[in-house]
């Protein structure tokens, strides 16, 4: 009888051995329609990740309760938001999630989705939290969190086994933003990549008076050195 060492080296060498069935994604695929076995979708896209920070914290100093109606509150309203501005939720991890924008302007619709986030947690989640809880108050939580950015090619494909799997994301643009959503530097919390920059339509780069309200800054993401944008003009829903 076969050990369950050798079921694992089975399906390890099964899935090296593959040959991919990619294809044109036309919309956001979700895990039913990928393939398990071999299926991949390529799609161009914008990737946002919102990411809530200092939940690590928030978790050893307040009780499990409070923690968890802030990181759901954050995901709500981070939810809401992007399915307002046309993107597609993909991902839930922790106090994180991912949204995928396609269609005209995606990389405008993202880049207003984030600030609209930014305004939410500034203007609502954040007193809100500091009323409502005490241990927020006694602690002096700053509760803050950042949004990433950035556009390109990426694929689609389903990882796990069979009733155990969900969609995993290979490509630059959803690695990248995920990355600049764990940029901690208040009050700067939206962060988007030059890719994704210069694709913003003047309405979402510029304010009333004209003035861009990004500012580029030099960053090592992951291991990669590059100019990203960065601003800290929210945006009312």
């Amino acid at each position: 009888m076969s050990s369950f060492v050798d079921t694992l080296s089975d399906s390890v060498d099964d899935i090296f051995s593959v040959a991919w069935d990619e294809r044109e994604g036309r919309t956001v695929p979700d895990s039913d329609s990928v393939t398990l076995r071999n299926g991949a979708v390529k799609l161009d896209a914008v990737f946002l990740y919102a990411d809530l920070a200092g939940s690590s914290r928030l978790a050893r100093v307040c009780q499990w309760q409070t923690t968890a109606k802030i990181i759901r509150a954050y995901l709500d309203v981070a939810t809401r938001l992007i399915r307002a501005w046309g993107g597609e939720i993909r991902s839930f991890d922790g106090d994180r999630v991912m949204g995928v924008f396609i269609g005209d302007t995606p990389n405008s619709n993202a880049a207003n989705c984030a600030r609209e986030i930014d305004y939410v947690v500034e203007k609502i989640i954040a007193p809100k939290a500091r009323e409502k809880f005490k241990s927020v108050r006694d602690n002096e939580l700053q509760i803050t969190h950042c949004v990433g950015i950035d556009v390109g090619v990426a694929r689609a494909v389903r990882a796990g086994i069979s009733n155990n799997n969900d969609l995993i994301w290979i490509g630059k643009a959803p690695a990248f933003s995920a990355k600049l959503s764990d940029v901690r530097n208040y009050p700067w919390c939206v962060y988007i990549s030059s890719r994704s920059y210069k694709k913003l339509s003047d309405s979402a780069k510029y304010d009333g008076d004209g003035k861009d309200m990004w500012v580029g800054v030099e960053r090592t993401v992951g291991d990669v050195k590059e100019t990203v944008y960065k601003t800290k003009v929210i945006r009312k829903p």
